[in-house]
Order: C-alpha cells, then sequence, then structure tokens
C-alpha cells in the first residue's frame, strides 16, 4: 500500500472549511476529497478537463489548472502575472491572500511583508531581487557546499540512535527539519541559537491554525529587523551581509521591507519544502522495497530518483495564485482579465497524457542529464530559486541515510503516519523509523 494515499486524517482548522459545500460545481480547496486525497481528487478533476472552476480558502473564484501542458504554459506566460495588482489594476480590499491572512489573525500592517515577497514580484521587480541573492545559489556555489551538506548529514545520522525510544527514532524530528534548516541557515547567516525559534515558527506558520501565525508573523518579522542591525555592526561572509550591503549601497536596489521579507522566504522556503521531500521520499522508498533496492545497488541514481520523487510524493501540490492581466485562452477556456488561477502541480505530475503509468514510483524514469520533466520546482521566470540546492540535499539525505543505515525500515504501518491536512501541500507529521 502506498505510503502517500494510506495516511490516517487530522482536522482540518473549522474556520478554514467554512466555505466547503457552497458552490456545487465549483470545488474548494478545502474540500475533503481534494484536502486528504489530493492525487485522486484533483485526478478526478484533471481526467473532466484541463481547466475547471473553483474556489479558494475565502471562498472567492478561480481557475484550477489541471494539466501537464497548461500548467507548463501558464508558468512560462508572462500574461499571469503574480501580483494581483498588475491584473486588477490596484491592490483591491477585497484581495483573497489579505482576507486569507485576516482569518489566521495576522495583523494587517504586516501585510506588506507577503505583498513585497520576491514570490509576488513580476518583472522587472521580481529580476531585480533575484539578482540580488542569485549568485549564492549558482551550480558553482551549490556544488562547492556539497562536502559541508554531507558532514552536517554525517554528523546527525550518527546521533540518530541518541533519540530513539524504544528503538524507535523520528526522522522529521531529527534528521529532515535540522539538515535543510542547518544548510540554510548558515547560507543565510542566522545564529545557531536562533535555529530551534525558526523551526518552531515555521511549525506554526505550516499549522494553519488561526492564531498561532498571527503569534509567529510579528516576532519573525521583529527578530529579522534586530538580526539586521546587529549584523550590519559586524559585515560577514553571508547572504544576509550581500543583503544590507547592496540596501545601504543603493536603496533603490532593495527596500528595508523587501530586505526583511528576503531573508523571511529564504529560511522557510529553504527549510520546509526540503524537509518534507527527505521525509515523503524516505517514506516512498521504505513502501516500495523493488525502488528502494534500486537506490541502494546504485547510488549513482539519486539525482534521477531526486527529480521521480518531486514529481511522486513533492511537499508542493500547488501554486500561489496568478492573475490574467488580459483575456486569455487557455485549454479551450475563456481567462478574463483578473481572474485568479491555481495551478495544480500534483495534478500535472500524474498526468497520463504526459507521462506513462504515472501512479508507479518509477526512479529510472527521468533520463539522466536531461531537463526536468516534472514542474515539483515549478518552471519559467519563478523556477524555484534554490532548487539546486534542494536537490542536493535529498541526494544527500537518502544516499547517507541508506549507507548509515542500510536496514532502516518504517516502525509503524504505512496507515497509520499521519498528515497535516494542508491545501497544496503534502506533509507527514512524523516518520517514525527503526534503524536496526
Amino acid at each position: 500500500m502506498s505510503a502517500k494515499t494510506s495516511t490516517d486524517r487530522l482536522t482540518a482548522p473549522a474556520a478554514l472549511t467554512a466555505h466547503v459545500g457552497k458552490h456545487p460545481g465549483e470545488p474548494n480547496v478545502m474540500e475533503p476529497a481534494l484536502l486528504y486525497d489530493p492525487f485522486g481528487g484533483y485526478g478526478a478533476l484533471r481526467e473532466k478537463g484541463p481547466v475547471l472552476p473553483g474556489r479558494f480558502l475565502d471562498d472567492s473564484p478561480i481557475w484550477f489548472v489541471l494539466r501537464f501542458d497548461e500548467v507548463r504554459e501558464v508558468l512560462r506566460d508572462p500574461r499571469f502575472a503574480n501580483n494581483r495588482a498588475h491584473a486588477r489594476g490596484s491592490a483591491e480590499d477585497d484581495d483573497p491572500m489579505a482576507r486569507t491572512m485576516d482569518t489566521f489573525g495576522v495583523p494587517p500592517e504586516l501585510n506588506r511583508y507577503f505583498a513585497d515577497s520576491i514570490l509576488n514580484k513580476d518583472a522587472p521587480d521580481h529580476s531585480r531581487l533575484r539578482r540580488l541573492v542569485s549568485r549564492a545559489f549558482t551550480a558553482r556555489r551549490i556544488n562547492a557546499l556539497r562536502p559541508r551538506v554531507e558532514e552536517i548529514a554525517d554528523d546527525l545520522l550518527r546521533r540518530l540512535p541518541e533519540h530513539a525510544e524504544d528503538g524507535v527514532v523520528d526522522l522529521v524530528e531529527h534528521f529532515a527539519y535540522p539538515l535543510p534548516i542547518t544548510v540554510i541557515c548558515e547560507l543565510v547567516g542566522i545564529p545557531e541559537e536562533d535555529r530551534p525559534q525558526w523551526r518552531s515558527w515555521g511549525t506554526d506558520l505550516a499549522s494553519l491554525e488561526p492564531g498561532r501565525l498571527g503569534r509567529s508573523m510579528p516576532q519573525m518579522i521583529e527578530h529579522i529587523h534586530d538580526l539586521i542591525r546587529r549584523r550590519r555592526e559586524a559585515l560577514t561572509d553571508d547572504l544576509l551581509s550581500d543583503l544590507i550591503r547592496a540596501h545601504d549601497e543603493d536603496g533603490d536596489r532593495l527596500s528595508d521591507v523587501e530586505m526583511v521579507t528576503m531573508v523571511l522566504t529564504l529560511v522557510l522556503a529553504g527549510h520546509e519544502t526540503t524537509a518534507h521531500l527527505i521525509t515523503n521520499g524516505t517514506a516512498a522508498l521504505l513502501t516500495h522495497p523493488d525502488q528502494l533496492r534500486l537506490l541502494r545497488e546504485d547510488p549513482d541514481l539519486a539525482p534521477r530518483a531526486v527529480h521521480e520523487l518531486m514529481r511522486w510524493c513533492g511537499p508542493v501540490q500547488g501554486t500561489q495564485l496568478r492573475y490574467a492581466t488580459e483575456d486569455v485562452e487557455l485549454g479551450g477556456v475563456r481567462i478574463a482579465k483578473g481572474d485568479a488561477v491555481q495551478l495544480m502541480l500534483v495534478s500535472a505530475n500524474f498526468d497520463p497524457r504526459h507521462y506513462d503509468d504515472p501512479d508507479r514510483l518509477d526512479l529510472t524514469r527521468h533520463p539522466a542529464g536531461q531537463a526536468e520533466n516534472h514542474v515539483g520546482f515549478g518552471h519559467g521566470m519563478h523556477y524555484c530559486l534554490g532548487a539546486a540546492l534542494a536537490r542536493q540535499e535529498g541526494e544527500v539525505a537518502f544516499a547517507k541515510l541508506l549507507a548509515h543505515y542500510p536496514d532502516v525500515a518504517l516502525a509503524v504501518a504505512p496507515e497509520e503516519l499521519r498528515r497535516i491536512p494542508l491545501p497544496s501541500s503534502w506533509r507527514l507529521t512524523a516518520l517514525p523509523l527503526r534503524l536496526r
């Protein structure tokens, strides 16, 4: 039985399910069929059409884009903007994201830290911000990081038995999270003593519990402001220092809010998604012994394996909303100017029009050295900035885990694994293992 389709259900916060069922024929992202089984739920929608009407968390109308070709088309089409104002002409009061943040209890004055994120920018602002940090994520810099990533992984894995209770250890708590958060914090320049707090904040964000995010966001913002003040007094060779230099030398290149938001985005995105790629991927391998055997027998298969695991059980299942800046014909459907679309990666990555036997986990599916044959990291201008780092951490994590503990196994039945019920995300709460 597949570990990804048999998880026990945790209950989604009631405040986020209030609009479910209000519009027959327009499923809400919190619909049980989509929330608890996104592979089957969005797969069924995909077979009805490439583009279908739906509803966002706040009950606002959106278009689900469900098939591989149409998802890739939108990802590279400049007529779809991440910044809602570019499609609507202004940042209106009925912004779905602003209403969602209000539901979570985030103070309105902090919304600008979301609005000014590189994730919500379009050209030329997106290009300006990406240039400021892209040199830290070049292939050369990432390759140079690999020995340090391997050192961190080895250290964490050697200490895993210290955390075992009755022979069982949680990979999420003691390896999948500590590895990427250590790497990204060292890269950005987050002091070691602050890293446990970032893990706690990331958990609050992922909980989707109204109130927790509202409490954590002000703390995170104030912490980054304080960190910037302290680092400005003693600049070092890290990404935060580079951002401070860019801001101080030319304020037009990077505003105060953009600098804080960049740190926030890089640290959270740089460890949350990678942690769950490692967790989901490990669960997948341990429930598919034939594929696990392939990787054990051929460690050089790791890069291809990471691509397949990102396709098959990637942590990010849907993009943030994008907005049509003009009337667009997509998949035979007219998307009107200003309409919101959500690209369902979990549906596109299982589209039988693009993949043979897409439900099958096959670590040899992606040809070595070829362009990515999935949309787990996105595509086009907004392709994941840290994709190379995430792939490397995944490769190291899987290879090192099997090298240290070749007989590692799940400590519970696959159906006992529990998942956080989040729209557009696949995250296990824990991964109990026996190291043997």
